[in-house]
């Protein structure tokens, strides 16, 4: 940030100094202010060229502006070189702000690494560093605990939080056989595991591998002036050459590089990209990474994840079902809100928080509370004894089951979670709660569709859920069970298909596919930090309607850009016409490239208040 200042201060200082020469406004000096100028904005130029071409013979846009600078300044035409220096140095500085910004999200994935890990033996139990776990330690993880490596339950019963790796804000219920991974948040029950997977083959450090290789494998954009500058110092060399040669007058040959500069070619895209940003910005994006909005005009398919992005990210009660005679479906409703009133499962909240949303809904006092780690809840209400639980509650306490197993199916199948409701040892009936499809969703789609950009769902729920969601918003593409690689190698599949992918998400394990897509969007509200930094563009309010809005803005922005192009180039050609005629001079030449460049910044401007 220091030597943006510095930047900016110095070419202030230099277009304030080409004022004066030009006026006149300072008698008294015994140089021409146009020098500071050539030494504050044209020196570094020369430099950098001269770098450039001894260590990487690299010929960029700023060799032929060191040409044109140099020549100006042997003949005395310093306002000539001046002007090149600061028009090309505002170029530069527009395209520094516009580039990629050092970001923290590597480190702060080794932040959610765990750091210690208690190993059990026949001496006890003992609290060791996270990397010294061997494969086959025995390992007990208490509630609240990150899990520390890859394992398999030996015994006990809990829930786990594994939106770390699979996006799903839900804890999953595991019991002894099942597998766990580095990470992961133990919620509730104590139990003990045995290490499968250790140090970098852990979960939690091949999501670190993953986004650092993704990152690695993204290219970047190279500006149009660089892309052609060998050819173009070739040409003006020619030019140059030839006219002097057939004239025998320098300062035509002069006025050819003057002209020859690229200073409206190098202003067209930083420019474009500026307004571009700045009109984004006022729709609620944070754009990280300068090019990010070219990448995004080229894209053919925009996967979205699922949970916090497309949907609100929390359960809600979407049925109550009633299978016994002796309670109506508000009464058992009433029940599950107070048997889960003390609970801490995500489940239990969201059923006390919709049950809440009802006025007229009175809350009935709970005794004798207690939670069963990997199966639900139990308390006495009214008189009653009332659990509230998953399949496996319901199986252990009511052998005949089938009939209410057989009632939730449709709600299975349509992705529901359930909670089965058991009344003095007796099932009485269940709740289904889902993740809710946010309201803009579907419009955005459609929307999204309709500039030719193809929706593909991507997340790590199950099917049935996946598809329910995708059948609500009209998506035909549904990949479900993903995880955090799963994520990433679609992307790379249809990145090797030819067909450029924006992805965008909220969660920890959307990162390696945000750093691995052409463009990577994230939802800045809801999101995870992590999410923030991985991506090229923050949705700083999660509005996801806008996110159509920001698709056709990046491909007015390339319309803009291209039209800058056509333009200057159109611009260069009159003006070196002229100059082999001997028409026009060092100085006309620098004020018709500064009245071009002064073009190319109103049309671009013009972005900013786009729709």
């Amino acid at each position: 940030m220091g030597g943006t200042r510095k930047d900016i201060t110095f070419l202030v200082i230099s277009a304030l100094s080409l004022v004066a020469s030009l006026s006149g406004l300072l008698p008294g000096l015994t140089f021409d202010p146009a020098w500071i100028a050539i030494l504050l904005c044209g020196v570094p130029i020369i430099l950098e060229a001269v770098i450039g071409l001894v260590t990487a013979f690299d010929i960029k846009a700023d060799v032929l502006v060191s040409l044109a600078l140099i020549a100006s300044v042997c003949i005395g035409e310093t306002f000539a070189a001046g002007e090149v220096a600061v028009i090309m140095q505002l170029g530069s500085l527009l395209e520094e702000l516009t580039v990629a910004r050092a970001r923290a999200g590597i480190e702060r994935l080794v932040h959610l690494t765990p750091q210690t890990a208690r190993v059990l033996s026949d001496d006890g139990n003992k609290m060791i560093p996270a990397d010294q776990v061997k494969v086959g330690d025995r390992i007990r993880v208490l509630p609240g605990e990150t899990i520390p490596v890859d394992g398999v339950i030996l015994t006990g019963q809990t829930s786990i939080n594994q939106a770390v790796m699979t996006g799903e804000s839900l804890p999953v219920d595991k019991a002894a056989g099942d597998e766990v991974s580095s990470g992961t948040v133990n919620q509730f029950g104590t139990f003990e595991m045995k290490a499968t997977k250790v140090g970098s083959d852990s979960s939690i450090q091949r999501m670190i591998r993953l986004v650092q290789s993704a990152d690695a494998g993204k290219a970047k954009i190279v500006g149009l002036a660089d892309r052609w500058a060998t050819w173009i110092v070739v040409i003006a060399l020619s030019a140059a050459a030839i006219t002097w040669l057939v004239t025998g007058q320098v300062i035509r040959a002069v006025t050819i590089l003057v002209v020859f500069c690229p200073c409206a070619l190098v202003l067209a895209t930083p420019t474009a990209i500026m307004a571009a940003i700045g009109n984004a910005t006022k729709h609620g994006f944070l754009v990280r990474e300068g090019d990010a909005l070219e990448r995004l005009a080229s894209v053919k398919r925009i996967a979205f994840d699922k949970t916090g992005t497309l949907t609100q990210g929390t359960p809600q009660v979407t049925a109550v079902r009633s299978l016994s005679s002796g309670w109506t479906e508000q009464g058992l409703y009433s029940l599950a809100a107070a048997a889960e009133q003390y609970s801490e499962h995500p489940l239990g909240k969201a059923v006390l928080a919709d049950f809440r949303k009802n006025d007229k809904a009175i809350l009935l006092p709970a005794e004798d509370f207690r939670m069963i780690p990997g199966h639900g809840v139990s308390a006495r209400v009214k008189g009653y004894t009332v659990q509230a639980g998953n399949r496996k509650m319901l199986e252990e306490t009511c052998p005949d089951s089938a009939a209410i197993l057989a009632d939730s199916e449709t709600y299975l199948q349509k992705g529901c979670t359930i909670i089965y409701l058991i009344v003095n040892g007796k099932a009485a009936g269940y709740l289904a709660l889902s993740d809710t499809l946010r309201e803009e969703s579907k419009d955005m789609i459609a929307a999204t569709q309709s500039l030719g950009v193809t929706p593909v769902l991507l997340t790590g729920d199950n099917l049935s859920a996946a598809r329910e969601v995708a059948r609500g918003l009209g998506i035909r593409e549904v990949r479900a069970n993903c995880l955090p690689e799963d994520k990433m190698n679609i992307i790379d599949a249809s990145q090797k298909n030819q067909e450029p992918i924006c992805m965008i998400g909220d969660g920890v394990n959307d990162a390696p596919a945000l750093k691995k897509a052409d463009v990577g969007i994230a939802m800045g509200g809801v999101g995870s930090g992590i999410a923030v930094d991985a991506a090229d563009i923050a949705l700083v309010d999660d509005q996801v309607q806008e996110i159509p809005h920001l698709l056709a803005l990046s491909k007015r922005m390339m319309v803009t850009i291209k039209s800058n192009l056509t333009f200057s180039i159109a611009l260069n050609f009159l003006a070196i016409v002229l100059a082999i005629t001997g028409l026009m001079g060092p100085i006309t030449g620098a004020l018709v490239h500064n009245a071009g460049s002064v073009l190319v910044i109103l049309n671009s401007a013009l972005l900013l208040n786009w729709r």
